[in-house]
């Protein structure tokens, strides 16, 4: 098989469109389209479709380009051990919470943009289900996730994840309605939780479980500012980040003997991360050793 068609379908499956391809590589629809079929003809095998006007993979076709991505990416490292000069290129497509963007990713993409000029990223906000299901379809190349300790998230097996950094979080009351108190003093009111991940919600009923009673479940908001608003209010209670800076009249408080602790991971598809410039992006974005180091500082936003 030609190398160059089998990164001509790759483009495929990620842009989804022979025009985009075409765009991209700087050739004509015509010869992405000849391409692709000189190598269907070299696979024996059909490997796009008519869909409407554009065309789109075969069950076949897509297998096909998610070998390419270990195909290339080998190829890129036999030439790297001929030229470890060389330079990683390409687009990396990651997808992942607000935080975890912020927190993680921004400040290597600011590294990477001097050190590694031709790496390119694109991103997208995501919570942990719905980056999952991008990860599958190939539709993004990381995505940064997050799982609670009361609360553990379940990945495929095609997926491999690798722990960033962690966070204990707390009670978030009004300041008038703080102290010392446990979460079962806060039984009769009404909760917060996240509304596109269940695992908010999950750790909290662990975390009343746990202390003797069943919550509430009112309001279901994904903003931290908007929940924080809704708490001043007067409209119930919700899990916050233990050390990051509160609004005026609220408290975080502590949760005793009930540790809740929110952990941040890079997530990929197996086989993936010898990508270049995905292997260039983890080795800046995985702490040393594996070791997960606390995240002291917590932006304000979310």
């Amino acid at each position: 098989m030609d190398f160059r068609r089998l990164e001509l379908l790759l483009a495929l499956s990620r842009m989804g469109s022979m025009r985009a391809v075409a765009d991209a590589y700087h050739l004509t629809t015509s010869t992405v389209s000849q391409q692709i079929a000189a190598l269907a003809r070299e696979t024996k095998t059909l490997l796009i479709e008519p869909d409407g006007r554009r065309v789109r993979l075969t069950p076949a076709g897509r297998r096909l380009a998610d070998h390419a991505v270990t195909i290339l990416a080998e190829v890129d490292a036999a030439l790297r051990d001929l030229d470890p000069d060389a330079e990683p290129v390409g687009t990396l497509r990651v997808g992942g919470f607000a935080t975890g963007i912020r927190v993680s990713l921004l400040p290597v993409l600011a590294e990477l943009r001097d050190s590694h000029p031709g790496l390119r990223a694109v991103i997208s906000e995501y919570e942990p289900v719905e980056a999952f299901e991008l990860l599958m379809n190939d539709d993004i190349d990381l995505a940064l996730s997050y799982d609670y300790n009361l609360a553990p998230a379940t990945i495929d097996p095609a997926l491999q994840s690798v722990a960033l950094w962690s966070t204990p979080w707390g009670l978030a009351v009004p300041d008038d309605d703080a102290g010392t108190r446990a979460p079962s003093d806060y039984a009769d009111r009404y909760w917060i939780v996240n509304s596109r991940n269940s695992a908010d919600e999950t750790a909290v009923r662990t975390l009343a479980s746990l202390s003797g009673f069943t919550p509430t479940i009112a309001h279901q908001i994904d903003s931290l500012e908007l929940v924080e608003d809704l708490i001043l209010a007067g409209y119930g209670v919700a899990l916050l980040p233990l050390h990051r800076a509160s609004r005026e009249g609220l408290t975080v408080l502590p949760l005793g003997t009930h540790d809740l602790r929110m952990t941040a991971y890079a997530v990929t598809r197996r086989g993936r991360d010898n990508w270049p410039p995905l292997r260039v992006l983890l080795s800046r974005l995985v702490p040393p050793g594996n070791v997960v180091p606390e995240l002291h500082r917590w932006p304000r936003t979310v």
